[in-house]
């Protein structure tokens, strides 16, 4: 009799928002250059629980509507960040290190590799989830697992035998007769 072993684990996904956007962009094409959370978060997840999301982006000009649905789905956030968001997104996983037992960092970009040393020195287990051909060989290879980014986890992806839900007219929060 095999008995299902509970996994406790606490995760903080970390999201370098202006990393991920353009490699979508550049690997699928403007119509799928947005994260669909709602597919990719579980199946980072898997039966661990999360504790962190923030979605780091360069400039003042992001979306309300992210940081609103991230908010409510996630209890997420969205954080602006004055140049790159390597460096807020770096301070942001150290001062995590002590409170969760995996990061997951949602970019592919070489910068992060001493990051990811630094995370798995204090016993943090590291994962890495990015575009095939916009990640550093280097970080794949520091990172504890990897996760391949897929056009299934972005919006404007459809799979061949699925098609998009009718747009519903917006409510104006009235009741209609």
């Amino acid at each position: 009799m095999s008995e299902k072993i509970l996994i406790s684990q606490s995760v903080a996904i970390l999201i370098d928002g202006n990393n991920i956007e353009r490699s979508l962009e550049t690997e699928y094409g403007a119509d799928s250059r947005m994260v669909n959370f709602n597919v990719l978060i579980p199946r980072l997840l898997g039966e661990r629980g999360l504790n962190r999301l923030i979605y780091f982006r360069e400039g003042q000009n992001i979306s309300s509507r992210l940081a609103d649905k991230l908010h409510a789905d996630f209890y997420g956030s969205v954080r602006a960040c004055h140049k790159s968001a390597d460096i807020p997104l770096s301070i942001k996983a150290t001062q995590l290190s002590g409170k969760v037992d995996t990061i997951i960092i949602l970019s592919g970009d070489s910068d992060y590799v001493e990051l990811v040393r630094h995370l798995k020195g204090e016993g943090v287990r590291v994962e890495i989830c990015a575009v095939e051909n916009h990640v550093a060989q280097v970080l794949k290879d520091e990172a504890d697992h990897f996760y391949l980014m897929q056009k299934t986890d972005c919006f404007g992806a459809h799979m061949p035998q699925q098609r998009p839900k009718p747009k519903r007219a917006p409510s104006t929060g009235k009741n209609r007769r």
